[in-house]
């Protein structure tokens, strides 16, 4: 009797056993599984966010071809200039005549908007430095800036300074064919030792482009920067000059004459203003349930060609105020 009872306990203890060891192997089964739809929904949406981002981009750079069929003449009141904010993608693809696809719920929870910015609103970085020199005109400008800014002076000096060192650098590296960390973006300046919050001070009115000889668009520009690259024109004189051109854009800076007062002048060209731009960065945003994916890319127009110059995806601060 008692052998059966020790048998009794010991085929529970194994059917125990049993039960736990397909237990955990159903729960391991189960976790992979899961875990294999989560990666492969993660990748798809991946793909589809790419897809859609890289069609907001060709989007915009059509646009910016147009424009520059249309006219030479570029400003805030042209349709590039027009911010798109958040729209269902199912409202694109209902309003395109020739998509013939039934999205459904997939497209009505994908959410999309974005915008184009001129980058040569802005004072261009690279300027600063020519050939290994100071560009003294350009220097004065950021100096005017960032008297306006209330930004110390010493660090632009030693901006100037690093930013020089670092050119050397850069063409002795090209020398030697070796790469060289140049900032390519104005928050890269903290290589260079200019502190966060002046990068954040600086990020409306500065940018860094791939020249050292961009002018400034007079019809796109904020105050701040047309103050900077006048000659004894002041704040209120600049911000004149953004309530005109509200009303009708400058043809050219010429046109600026008739607004300033007697001794104070806008030059024509590097390094001062223009009427048209190059350079553009182009911002979008797309939200896909939970998942929100932010992309900005550096692109320059060349005639109806227009090229993708950078292009990067991640959490960025707000563009220039308009």
């Amino acid at each position: 009797m008692r052998k059966r009872h020790v048998q009794g306990g010991a085929a529970l203890l194994v059917a125990m056993l049993t039960v736990t060891l397909v237990a955990t192997l159903a729960a391991g089964a189960m976790w992979q599984q899961w875990r294999s739809v989560e990666v492969e929904a993660a990748d798809r949406s991946r793909v589809q966010s790419s897809w859609i981002l890289n069609g907001a981009l060709d989007w915009a750079r059509l646009i910016l071809r147009e424009d520059f069929i249309a006219g030479r003449i570029d400003h805030l009141a042209e349709p590039w200039a027009v911010p798109l904010q958040e729209a269902r993608l199912s409202t694109f693809l209902a309003a395109d005549p020739n998509n013939t696809m039934d999205a459904g719920d997939a497209a009505d929870n994908v959410f999309l908007s974005g915008e184009i910015s001129d980058q040569q609103a802005k004072l261009n970085v690279a300027n600063l430095v020519s050939a290994g020199s100071p560009n003294k005109p350009v220097v004065d400008q950021f100096a005017r800036l960032f008297d306006v800014l209330g930004l110390p002076q010493d660090q632009l000096a030693k901006l100037v300074d690093n930013l020089r060192f670092a050119e050397d650098i850069h063409v002795e590296n090209l020398n030697a064919g070796k790469a060289s960390l140049v900032p390519q973006r104005l928050e890269q300046l903290a290589w260079l030792g200019v502190p966060q919050e002046t990068i954040a001070a600086l990020q409306p009115y500065a940018t860094v482009l791939p020249t050292t000889s961009s002018t400034v668009n007079i019809n796109t520009a904020p105050a701040e920067v047309l103050h900077a690259i006048g000659e004894k024109v002041s704040l209120a004189d600049a911000k004149r000059l953004v309530a005109q051109r509200e009303r009708q854009a400058f043809n050219n800076v010429s046109d600026t004459a008739r607004i300033l007062p007697s001794g104070s002048s806008i030059a024509t060209g590097f390094p001062a203003g223009g009427v048209a731009s190059d350079y553009f960065e182009v911002r979008g945003r797309l939200r896909l349930d939970d998942v929100v994916i932010e992309e900005r890319s550096l692109i320059r127009r060349i005639g109806t060609r227009v090229i993708v110059l950078q292009r990067e995806r991640g959490a960025f601060q707000e563009a220039a105020p308009r």
